[in-house]
């Protein structure tokens, strides 16, 4: 696969401009968010986790049951089950969904929102848990009968999962987490590794400092990656800029207001977000067309720059991501299931085509 793309699930319609409509669980709008990334021709869709989400397992198994082809990326946060039923766990979700599961495994970079669960591990400890955890679940996955595992966190004896995943006895597994230690883990496990919409420089050091850690474990040509983005799309670039200020101005209203807003409290912790608000200070528009208003606003909470400008200026700034090494594009909008229709209309297929044709020319060299 050269391209991939996912969108964004969640249980009840809201966003920065959307007040929240209809109760959390809400599954016709569940339904429906699925049903329309599958139409527009998205690889998967993510399923988010936080300390207040609702459990992932279920609404990954709705939107399997709803949707025929849809590949779904599961957040995951490592520790707070046993890697051997989390493994398990999987496996079963794989098998129902028709091998079409995907876990994003999210160790955790603040403190507050851990403890919310009960996890008192420092960021170092948190991510030698989760290399550990993952050690465990692909043993689970692939073992070819019972085996131990006396670690510095985890002890099993004779496990011997009764389910493996559809596929290779592998579910892929994305990454995310932008610290030294948090790429060291990445290096060794990561099948795609997951990064903000950063600059082309910053996306650039990054995918070099993961090839790095993943060269430690022979994997430098085997790691991909993924870049999260709010594509802003309109039929000229002034109705583009136009209607991003306009979600700014929304956003900032509400911010105002304190209404159902994702705005964090405090300045982040974790590396990934700092790397984010570093984006933001220079300036509103970062590479042509990067916009960082809302990641400003946000105190970079979550995946919160964008891409302004018509469908082809848009397309052209992926396709320079794709050139640095970047595979997979997470693109979300602000109006949940109308963003994701027009991004299938307007922009997925030019992307395809585009990198199509650039592969097939560099092919043409190659001969």
């Amino acid at each position: 696969m050269s391209i991939e793309f996912i969108g964004f699930s969640a249980t009840q319609e809201t966003s920065e401009i959307v007040l929240p409509q209809g109760p959390v669980v809400n599954k016709s709008f569940l339904g429906a968010v699925a049903r329309a990334h599958e139409y527009a021709g998205f690889d998967r869709v993510l399923v988010a986790h936080s300390s207040a989400s609702v459990d992932g397992f279920q609404v990954a198994s709705y939107i399997a049951s709803q949707t025929d082809k849809l590949g779904i990326l599961l957040a995951h946060r490592p520790g707070f089950v046993s890697p051997t039923l989390a493994a398990r766990q999987f496996a079963t979700l794989d098998h129902f969904s028709d091998g079409r599961l995907a876990v994003h495994v999210i160790s955790g970079g603040d403190d507050t929102e851990q403890q919310r669960d009960g996890d008192f591990l420092d960021h170092d400890q948190r991510y030698q848990r989760t290399d550990e955890y993952l050690d465990v679940v692909k043993k689970t996955w692939t073992s070819d009968g019972p085996f131990d595992h006396d670690g510095p966190l985890y002890h099993f004896k004779g496990q011997n999962a009764g389910v493996r995943p559809v596929h290779d006895q592998h579910v892929p597994v994305y990454f995310g987490g932008s610290s030294d230690a948090a790429i060291e883990v990445a290096g060794k496990h990561a099948d795609v590794y997951a990064l903000w919409g950063e600059s082309l420089a910053q996306v650039a050091d990054t995918i070099a400092r993961v090839r790095a850690a993943a060269a430690k474990h022979g994997r430098a040509d085997k790691i991909r990656f993924s870049l999260s983005l709010r594509p802003v799309l309109a039929e000229t670039e002034e109705k583009a800029w136009a209607k991003a200020d306009a979600i700014l101005a929304t956003a900032t209203e509400r911010v105002k207001q304190n209404v159902h807003f994702n705005k964090r409290p405090q300045d982040p912790q974790n590396a990934g977000s700092k790397r984010l608000l570093e984006t933001a200070a220079q300036g509103k528009v970062v590479d042509e067309r990067l916009w960082t208003g809302i990641a400003a606003l946000t105190k970079a909470s979550g995946n919160s720059t964008g891409l302004v400008g018509t469908p082809e200026q848009v397309r052209d700034a992926l396709v320079k991501y794709w050139e640095i090494g970047v595979t997979t594009f997470l693109i979300r909008g602000f109006d949940p299931i109308q963003d994701a229709l027009q991004y299938g209309r307007e922009l997925i297929p030019l992307v395809r085509a585009a990198i199509a044709e650039r592969e097939a020319q560099d092919q043409r060299l190659a001969a």
